[in-house]
């Protein structure tokens, strides 16, 4: 069975903000799979650092460059505000199935947002979750004024901002690409991320000290060129929501205990890790900010 003939067939442009491996780029290989094997058309996929960095892909996107983008609502957040609503500490549930659950039934994410997206020339076509964010700090961290006169990365979100200010650090908006170097250097002293992602970044090697402060999930979002979509075939559209979709149940199943993994592949590679774990009254004093 396939969407379009070989004459037809298209090579689509696919660009995310991770490595090999990690999770957008499984989730791009298996929307990739699904339409190869569905159509004749084909899709390119582009890791991290290969057209740039995250703002770089998007823009990319938007002027049809580039067919598809995985970002961040953490880097969106400037576009579409209402994207924000992810990075507010303590809102969003944080146990695997509640997690599921909220991506797969929220009314914002499957009726509000890909409006919003499509105002900004994009069509959203997947939300889902990456992992806990998991803070790495120059040195352990129990209670907000251990975060006092610390630089924590983040991305270019106002809300994050807002939130390390609130929690008494200091935010420093940085690409990505030299957030490794500027750890190493001390020109900031932390940074938040999934822990499969500090794993694979190497970021535990110079912030060795993680902390689990339960204060959300990383989110992210899968979005095609909204001129470019809207001027595919019915068939066709068809056939990249179902790749969409098909990616997304693939995806859950692999982060489920993609964190306690990472962790354990950390701890076995570095003596000097230490690990917190807030308790509930120490993730009181952090929401009382």
């Amino acid at each position: 069975m396939t969407a379009a003939n070989s004459v037809n067939a298209a090579n689509w442009r696919y660009a995310h903000e991770e490595y090999e491996g990690d999770v957008q780029d499984v989730f791009a290989y298996d929307f990739k799979e699904y339409i190869e094997d569905n159509s004749d058309h084909t899709v390119q996929v582009y890791r991290f650092g290969e057209l740039g960095e995250s703002d770089d892909i998007m823009e990319q996107t938007q002027a049809g460059i580039l067919n598809f983008v995985n970002q961040s609502p953490g880097f969106t957040g400037s576009l579409i505000p209402e994207a924000q609503i992810f990075f507010i500490p303590y809102l969003m549930p944080t146990d695997m199935d509640t997690v599921i659950k909220f991506f797969r039934e929220s009314e914002a994410i499957n009726e509000d947002f890909p409006e919003l997206y499509a105002q900004n020339g994009l069509e959203l076509l997947q939300m889902y979750p990456e992992g806990e964010m998991v803070v790495t700090v120059d040195e352990p961290v129990s209670k907000p004024e251990d975060f006092n006169n610390k630089k924590i990365r983040v991305m270019t979100n106002p809300l994050l901002s807002e939130t390390y200010s609130a929690f008494g650090a200091t935010p420093t908006p940085l690409p990505w690409g030299e957030v490794y170097g500027a750890l190493q250097t001390n020109m900031i002293q932390g940074q938040e991320n999934p822990i499969f992602w500090i794993e694979s970044g190497g970021l535990y090697e110079v912030s060795p000290n993680l902390v689990f402060t339960s204060h959300g999930w990383f989110t992210t979002a899968m979005m095609a060129n909204k001129n470019f979509y809207d001027g595919l075939s019915d068939e066709d559209k068809k056939l990249v929501e179902d790749a969409a979709d098909h990616a997304f149940e693939k995806i859950i199943v692999h982060i489920d205990g993609l964190a306690e993994e990472a962790l354990e592949k950390i701890k076995k590679t570095s003596d000097e890790v230490t690990v917190t774990r807030l308790n509930d009254e120490q993730i009181e004093a952090f929401k009382a900010r």
